[in-house]
């Protein structure tokens, strides 16, 4: 019996785990759809054991089992526990599908360097949906909070769109791994907590594993265990004989938890120098280290190599498995090995490991600079040219990482800070943010060369932007640093003139601060057509971005990858500006950028999903922001739940809306973000038409605009076009609502974007005189694209419906179920309060009808509906007085009853009683 059948079958007391576990793999294979589970619990606790038991009974139903183990001595080498995964299903030949090739490039099976981390991730995907046509598969993944940061990010990426796919992916992370986001990023966000076992569980843990123990000598292990089942397989092996079979009175203290390490720890010391010199360099190399164990057997041991292995094998540490290779029973064995040894013994099996790689290998370098004590200039040279290779391979945390210890071997201060300054741009554009703003605190303790100085600026902006949500630095250091790229013979640091005109241009439209504009003008002449095409698109749209659409989609049809690889955030942030973010742009970065990138993707899908009507996907703004926030990101993390406050506006769900806004006003506030303060007030007004409040509404409104006046220094001014004239038109200032749509006719709005031509249709329908209303409405329901506005066109419907029913028109039923029908799908609970007050107006009353089939108590349907809004555990206990463990318990039963494993289907389960 091999380990993970050894863990399967001493499985006991996960009963909970288990059920959830069967039930994701028989909604994979009998729904063919794609789900993730992610399991956290303390090192030992019994994670690895049910990834065995998953495995077992994955085969046992057909799933194709696919595994990776993350490796604490790997996680600098790129793409390696993704190479683990998909090595099954790699083509040996040298006919590699087109769509293959970044993936294989990636993991160093072809020559030349491939694009950005997501596009392996895209052919990742279409990788395993190729598998999947003859079977579903899984995906195991074992110490997460070991992966490789790219292989993390690949994994995040399949993890959110595996829907579609027979595919199911386990993941297991201990819960330290938390503050890095790398480990569990993208996955859901309340993971499986894997806790101790029961008294009674942990008793036949025991029994089966030591039958003979005495019962005075089981106690004592049990009550020291407390439940651990690593502890109670382990601690038994510390006993003598006599204390197993109760000759000899037990120990007084017997180590537990955290305190495991120290009990390998004296098991590691007790064995003779050469079984440790071995151990040490199998657990430096960590899953590398199937080809090498004979020899390094050999050449440690010589002609006693039988007798180093049997000290090991006799030690319970480790064991030859089939191929030969040493394996640990437990990741904790391979930690206290290494924590366990001097530097200088760490060092030279470092050396020892390097050597033994070819000198083109990337791993010789990591043992070379992990081996190295001294400064060596050469050596942090060629740290520092790898980790510029593994940044242009998409590995750009990795790279930061090579940067940072070349950065430390350096001989002169002046090298020294330009590799940190390097790490430190590379880390952020990696997302590791938190170490970036480490390093830029460290650079500021000492002089930055001058040559490296815009650079070091950009670094110091990101920070501040992204990190600390302070806009001030790129007003006061941005427009010298393109001053200074703009010189003669300036170094170019890689197009940094680009991003650095796009940070400033993104502070300056969430702020309008003149500086920020002053600049941007100056500067205008010194950026690519694209970078020109969004200041167009931000400085003053009514009057300077008629056309931006449609160019941004001519100027994109025209670029190539690699183009397009350098101009993400310029093109995400212009078509944002319009409306014009749809799922082929997105579609189209998707593949190429790194961690940072994604997330301004991430914020542009959730903003279209509601515009355009994906409304179940509003979670998923919080769970990004807790993403954000793990990994240092806090402007991202404020703007996904500005983002998640559209969904509350829209929906009616105004306590919920003034949580969110108390939650990130005052930070907005105090970085002088208008671009996030007017949308707050223009989504109080948004929420106050929905509950029929229109005096309100119109207060809130003009709060940010004036009747007949589109505002310069408010790009945005197009969301608060309709929802002005509405509420103008509903407390019945028609003339200032045809005022302000005069005003929109004027500064032609409808050659802006198709979202602004049908805003502006839908205003004039509304304030249309009486002979011509009915066409004006028809006119807006036939702009091109109209149909994509889901909510807005759903409002115009209401609109239109009301007026025809006022006027006894036979139709108006019709147009206002059409409104209802979109307002309950989307549980706009209080648009469609009002739809129904239109429709039992006209005769067709109408209702949200209990199904007398539902399965659950008030209890949980109270729960569940919080729970559907988004709620965390702990909110809906505070909401509901409950404690968050009582919340997940109802939670735990919610599930099952209504036929579903996660918390994002809650919502269409519930339909509209949600």
């Amino acid at each position: 019996m091999d380990g993970r059948e050894r863990s399967a079958h001493d499985l006991v007391g996960r009963e909970r785990e288990k059920a959830l576990l069967a039930r994701s793999l028989h909604d994979v294979r009998v729904d063919r759809r794609g789900t993730g589970v992610l399991l956290r619990g303390d090192a030992g606790i019994g994670k690895t054991a049910l990834l065995a038991w998953v495995e077992t009974q994955a085969r046992q139903i057909g799933f194709t089992v696919l595994r990776a183990v993350g490796s604490e001595a790997e996680q600098g080498l790129a793409f390696g526990a993704l190479h683990q995964v998909l090595w099954p299903l790699l083509d040996g030949g040298d006919d590699v599908p087109e769509h293959a090739d970044a993936l294989y490039r990636a993991l160093g099976l072809r020559e030349g360097m491939p694009p950005g981390g997501f596009a392996v991730g895209a052919a990742a995907l279409r990788m395993l949906a190729d598998a999947a046509r003859s079977g579903p598969l899984v995906l195991l993944l074992d110490d997460l909070q070991w992966v490789d940061a790219s292989s993390a990010t690949v994994f995040a990426f399949l993890r959110r769109r595996i829907t579609d796919l027979p595919v199911l992916i386990v993941g297991a992370v201990r819960p330290e791994a938390d503050a890095d986001a790398d480990a569990h990023d993208g996955w859901p966000a309340d993971p499986v907590e894997v806790g101790t076992l029961a008294h009674a569980d942990a008793g036949e843990l025991l029994r089966r594993r030591y039958p003979a123990m005495v019962a005075t000598a089981a106690n004592r292990v049990l009550d020291a265990a407390d439940g651990n089942p690593l502890a109670v397989v382990e601690l038994p092996l510390q006993l003598e004989e006599g204390h197993v079979k109760g000759l000899l009175p037990m120990p007084e203290m017997l180590p537990l938890g955290r305190r495991l390490e120290r009990l390998f720890a004296g098991r590691i010391n007790s064995l003779p120098p050469d079984a440790l010199r071995v151990l040490l360099l199998s657990a430096l190399c960590g899953g590398t280290a199937a080809g090498n164990t004979g020899a390094w057997l050999r050449a440690v041991s010589g002609d006693d190599a039988e007798r180093t292995l049997a000290h090991i094998e006799a030690s319970g540490l480790a064991r030859l498995d089939a191929s030969k290779a040493l394996v640990f029973r437990h990741p904790l064995v391979r930690s206290a090995v290494i924590a366990a040894a001097p530097g200088h013994d760490l060092r030279a099996a470092h050396r020892t490991i390097a050597e033994t790689l070819l000198p083109d290998d990337p791993r010789r370098l990591v043992h070379e600079a992990a081996a190295a004590l001294l400064p060596d200039e050469d050596l942090a040279a060629r740290l520092e040219d790898a980790g510029r290779r593994l940044a242009r391979r998409g590995g750009d945390a990795e790279g930061a990482l090579l940067l940072d210890r070349a950065a430390a071997l350096s001989l002169a201060p002046d090298r020294r800070a330009r590799r940190l300054t390097w790490a430190a741009v590379m880390a952020a554009r990696g997302g590791r943010l938190c170490h970036t703003a480490q390093l830029v605190d460290e650079l500021k303790q000492g002089p930055v060369p001058a040559d490296i100085a815009p650079l070091f600026g950009y670094a110091v902006v990101y920070v501040d932007q992204s990190h600390r949500i302070d806009f001030e630095s790129s007003f006061t250091l941005l427009p010298e640093v393109l001053r200074a790229l703009a010189q003669p013979g300036a170094d170019s640091f890689g197009g940094l003139a680009e991003q650095v005109y796009f940070k400033l241009l993104l502070a300056t439209s969430l702020t309008n601060d003149p500086r920020g504009w002053d600049a941007l003008d100056r500067r205008l002449a010194m950026v690519s057509p694209l970078g020109r095409l969004c200041y167009r698109a931000w400085v003053d749209p009514p009057r300077t971005a008629h056309g931006v659409a449609e160019e941004l989609r001519k100027l994109l049809t025209d670029m190539n990858d690699e183009q397009a690889a350098g101009d993400g955030w310029l093109a995400l942030w212009t078509a944002s500006a319009v409306d014009a973010a749809d799922a082929d742009l997105r579609r189209r970065f998707t593949g190429r950028h790194g961690y940072a990138t994604q997330g301004s993707l991430a914020k542009a899908e959730r903003y279209q999903d509601f515009l355009r009507g994906n409304w179940d996907t509003a979670v998923l703004c919080l769970r990004e922001a807790e993403a954000a926030d793990d990994v240092g990101y806090r402007n991202n993390a404020l703007l996904f739940r500005f983002y998640y406050a559209h969904f509350l506006a829209g929906r009616g769900a105004e306590a919920e809306l003034r949580e969110v806004d108390r939650w990130i006003r005052p930070v907005a506030a105090t970085a002088r973000m208008r671009f996030v303060l007017d949308n707050l007030t223009r989504l109080r007004g948004l929420a106050a038409l929905g509950h029929g409040r229109y005096e309100e509404a119109y207060a809130h409104l003009t709060e940010l605009t004036e009747p007949g006046v589109l505002p310069r220094g408010m790009p945005w001014f197009h969301l608060v076009f309709f929802d002005f004239v509405e509420a103008a038109v509903r407390t019945g200032r028609l003339a200032e609502a045809r005022a302000h749509l005069a005003a929109g006719e004027a500064a032609r709005m409808e050659k802006i974007s198709d979202h602004h031509a049908f805003l502006l249709a839908a205003a004039a329908a509304s304030t249309a005189p009486e002979e011509v209303a009915d066409a004006r409405f028809r006119d807006a329901y036939a702009v091109p694209g109209a149909a994509q506005w889901v909510f807005d066109m759903a409002r115009l419907r209401l609109a239109h419906g009301s007026w025809l029913r006022r006027r006894h028109r036979a139709e108006a039923r019709d147009v206002l179920r059409e409104a209802h029908h979109t307002f309950r799908r989307l549980r706009a609970d209080s648009w469609r309060g009002l739809a129904e007050q239109e429709l039992r107006a006209a005769g067709d009353p109408v209702g949200a009808v209990r199904d007398p089939n539902n399965p659950l108590s008030a209890q949980e349907l109270r729960i569940a509906r919080l729970a559907a809004q988004g709620l965390s555990n702990k909110d809906i206990g505070q909401r509901l007085q409950l404690s968050p463990r009582t919340v997940s318990a109802h939670l735990y039963r919610i599930f099952p009853k209504l036929g579903i494993t996660s918390r994002a289907a809650i919502g269409r389960a519930l339909g509209s009683d949600a």
